[in-house]
């Protein structure tokens, strides 16, 4: 299970409560900031724009691609190691709201973490350092560090130990790497 925080609602289903959960000009601020680093080219500024507005610990270096979405409520429930590159049009959520019950939980994406274009990202999981998630992935559980996943319903396709055999060979990757 991910790990989450519940909280039970009555009456009209989660998000026609969303204003009592979130304050409104949060929200506008959010919406702003996030569209703006959504079409900027400038990585840095995306960065700057992050950690100073929404409150998000970021680490050096690390990408975010054109067009990933933020969870526009609690983006500060968001965290990223250094040298990460997040792909093209990713979202990462930080809450769900859902008929009887809204749900927050923190993101934690490690260090040098590769995560491919399209990918969904729910709340309460943990990406551990160094792995690499495919594109299109739906990442609804814990990602071992050093793992290749991907899929939907995500699942391990390599796993660390496997992912270095691999690569022992390879000229970029591997262990053998020419100096």
């Amino acid at each position: 299970m991910r790990r989450t925080t519940r909280y039970p609602v009555d009456g009209a289903n989660s998000l026609w409560h969303v204003y009592k959960t979130v304050p409104f000009g949060k929200v506008v601020k959010n919406f702003i900031v996030i569209q703006l680093a959504r079409y900027t080219p400038f990585l840095g500024m995306k960065n700057w724009l992050y950690k100073t507005f929404l409150k998000m610990k970021i680490g050096e270096h690390t990408s975010f691609a054109l067009m990933v979405m933020l969870d526009v409520m609690f983006p500060e429930k968001i965290s990223v190691g250094r040298n990460t590159v997040i792909g093209y049009n990713t979202t990462i959520l930080a809450h769900e709201y859902l008929i009887k019950e809204y749900r927050l939980g923190d993101v934690e994406i490690g260090s040098e973490v590769m995560i491919g274009a399209n990918t969904t990202i729910l709340p309460g999981v943990k990406i551990g350092d160094g792995a690499i998630v495919s594109a299109g992935t739906l990442v609804h559980k814990d990602v071992p560090a050093g793992a290749f996943v991907g899929g939907n319903p995500m699942g391990i396709i390599y796993t660390k130990e496997e992912l270095a055999e691999r690569w022992q060979e390879d000229a970029i990757y591997g262990l053998k790497r020419e100096e």
